[in-house]
């Protein structure tokens, strides 16, 4: 059996130290082959079933996530799923929502104009479930700062008080230990910790479908697709699949060995990989006299007062994000010890 070591070792070869999926994860080279065969196939008219591409990838992340395929539509994008959830609240519904999360989770709600969006700070978010919240709306990890929700305590406060959950797992969904199941709605864009193509995105509803409105169903989205092409559709997928936006297909032709790759690494590896490397860099930070947000069992480190340095980091071959003027590191499975210290090396000066 391959080692953790050597399958990310024939996947990887970056040319810089990249610390920096937070922002975009690496293409593994497998998917790098597959997306070059499917798009020289389509241009010499002799195109691969980039719909079989999809299922497959529906298939893995539902694995990954620890629920059934039939749970999971297949899109390009977090925001448009919120809008969608957003659309099948009733006027009035209370939302909770944490202070600074990212906007593809938070803005739909906003935009309705008629709901009333609550916005606390993301540690009281649990506690601010109350009586006649509908709807508690927050990504599992910050992507500014790398913050973990406290998804048991929101789990058993939502529980409580009758409110549903919606999850967006974007900055998480790859290293962190995700029970889809727990939650009546999860979203994720997959490139970044599942090192898919730009353009792929999922969202895992309940078995009944959530309540949810399929408002851009379009031909995909029927029982039988392929008959579904002219006039209203005359019968929606009786699964998840009749929530799918039109795929980009060529971006699911890679996504599925992305998400392969991860399924042969084992997310308890990479998780382990991912976070004793950022602990590695939170200890050097101590001991430069630097102090990270405190963003305990997150692979993403944010300093402040360090953004400045992203572009002499950069023109060092350093790559990491400036946050609102916060350094933000993220580390995932192709990363090594020593790129931690390339990193540490070149903020000491």
């Amino acid at each position: 059996m391959e080692t953790f070591e050597s399958l990310v070792g024939a996947e990887f070869a970056p040319r810089n130290t990249y610390l920096n999926t937070a922002s975009t994860g690496l293409l593994p080279a497998r998917t790098v082959t597959a997306l070059r065969t499917a798009v020289e196939a389509a241009a010499v008219g002799t195109p691969t079933d980039m719909f079989d591409d999809v299922e497959a990838a529906r298939a893995s992340f539902a694995r990954l996530t620890g629920v059934s395929g039939r749970r999971v539509a297949a899109g390009a994008s977090v925001a448009v799923y919120s809008g969608l959830i957003a659309a099948a609240l009733p006027p009035g519904a209370e939302v909770l929502t944490a202070e600074g999360d990212f906007s593809s989770v938070v803005n739909p709600f906003h935009v309705r104009g008629d709901l009333k969006v609550r916005t606390v700070p993301l540690e009281r978010i649990a506690e601010s479930v109350r009586p006649g919240t509908a709807l508690v709306a927050v990504s599992a990890a910050q992507s500014a700062d790398g913050r973990v929700t406290d998804l048991p305590a929101l789990r058993a406060a939502a529980r409580e008080h009758g409110a549903r959950t919606y999850l967006d797992a974007s900055q998480a969904a790859g290293w962190l230990d995700l029970d889809a199941d727990a939650y009546d709605y999860v979203a994720a864009v997959a490139f970044k910790w599942l090192v898919c193509p730009r353009g792929v995105a999922f969202l895992v509803v309940p078995e009944d479908l959530g309540g949810l409105d399929p408002l851009f169903a379009g031909w995909v989205a029927g029982e039988r697709p392929w008959d579904s092409c002219y006039g209203p559709v005359g019968e929606l997928a009786h699964s998840a699949r009749r929530f799918d936006e039109s795929p980009a297909l060529f971006s699911y032709a890679g996504a599925r060995h992305s998400l392969a790759l991860l399924e042969e690494l084992g997310l308890p590896a990479v998780r382990a990989h991912d976070l004793a490397l950022a602990d590695r860099f939170r200890d050097g930070l101590d001991r430069l006299g630097h102090r990270p947000v405190p963003a305990p069992g997150s692979p993403i480190v944010s300093v402040p007062g360090l953004g400045r340095r992203q572009g002499e980091l950069s023109a060092a071959g350093v790559e990491v994000s400036d946050r609102a003027g916060n350094l933000r590191a993220a580390f995932h499975l192709y990363n090594t010890p020593a790129d931690v210290d390339r990193l540490l090396d070149v903020l000491s000066g």
